[in-house]
């Protein structure tokens, strides 16, 4: 069965998830407080309103912790956090003889899709002349070929780039995913590489020629210009009618053992039930059923390869089960 068949055999029975399987639980206990740690771009772009949205209904607190999208799983699957947010897919590494592996750390865990996020390029606020840029633009800026802005319609003064320390961060694996269709895509050497998206944000925020790609659920919160990509803005509305071609999944993690857990469990069963999915849309995030059109429109071989394998693998699912 192929992954879209897969996905839209899945979608007849979205309605039933939120209510999920009764199970007999190991742990008959529930905590009070659920721990998530993770990416700072799902962390604003939707946690902080459905962590306080589930408080009210049920009054568990899910504490919410930064320190990016590796840490997300990666502490997740080592059991050091209950929950957590990443904006990238595991790593899938492929061996010498052409076959493929889940990286290591990040195996004992199940990925939720809960939303989606447009990837935005970013300027100072105060820069007037450049509005926009196309897509092989924002190619040449990433990889060096163009390094002034007049050459992009703006002044004489050379582009001030930001890039993302390392190529398996949010941002970085999933630009290269979609962008290059190549993971291992080198960016410019002339660029300034910075630990985190948040510090990225906050560097364009005060530089007046600086540039970076972000997430737009974290930038659309800091005081800078969002750039339109082909002419479109980075919206809701756009996304969601797949006018907007660079985007990436928003996910939950999840330990392998969630049924074992029932305040995950019944987390999960809120995030995806209309009331969660509310509390995302509100939050200016596009919950994931709304654009699940996104998955065949223009999501490049290597990041659908990357779901199909997760798939195959048990980690990827749009249930958590």
């Amino acid at each position: 069965m192929t992954h879209q068949n897969r996905l839209l055999k899945i979608l007849l029975i979205l309605p039933l998830i939120s209510g999920m399987v009764q199970i007999v639980y190991a742990n008959t206990t529930p905590r009070k407080e659920l721990l998530w740690v993770g990416c700072g771009i799902s962390k604003l772009g939707f946690m902080q309103d459905i962590a306080k949205a589930y408080e009210a209904k049920t009054g568990i607190k899910i504490r919410l912790e930064g320190g990016g999208a590796t840490k997300g799983i990666r502490e997740v699957s080592m059991g050091k956090s209950d929950l957590g947010g990443s904006c990238r897919l595991p790593l899938v590494l492929k061996n010498s003889d052409g076959s493929f592996n889940i990286e290591s750390q990040e195996r004992n865990i199940k990925i939720i899709p809960l939303g989606w996020d447009s990837l935005v390029a970013i300027t100072h606020k105060d820069n007037k002349l450049v509005d926009g840029i196309t897509l092989q633009q924002l190619r040449e800026v990433l990889t060096g070929k163009v390094t002034n802005w007049k050459e992009l319609g703006g002044e004489d003064h050379p582009i001030n780039l930001y890039v993302r320390t390392g190529k398996i961060s949010g941002v970085g694996v999933t630009l290269r995913q979609q962008l290059f269709d190549n993971v291992d895509q080198e960016f410019s050497k002339g660029a300034t590489y910075l630990p985190s998206s948040g510090k990225i944000e906050k560097a364009v925020e005060v530089d007046p020629y600086g540039f970076a790609v972000s997430g737009v659920s974290s930038s659309r919160h800091r005081d800078v210009k969002l750039l339109k990509l082909n002419g479109i803005v980075a919206n809701m509305e756009n996304l969601s009618q797949g006018t907007y071609p660079l985007y990436r999944l928003l996910f939950l993690v999840a330990p392998h053992t969630l049924l074992e857990r029932k305040e995950i469990v019944d987390f999960i069963g809120f995030a995806l039930s209309p009331h969660g999915q509310i509390a995302i849309r509100k939050a200016g995030t596009l919950p994931y059923h709304q654009g699940i059109r996104l998955i065949f429109n223009g999501t490049s071989a290597s990041y659908l390869h990357a779901i199909s394998l997760l798939e195959e693998g048990k980690i990827y699912t749009l249930s958590g089960q």
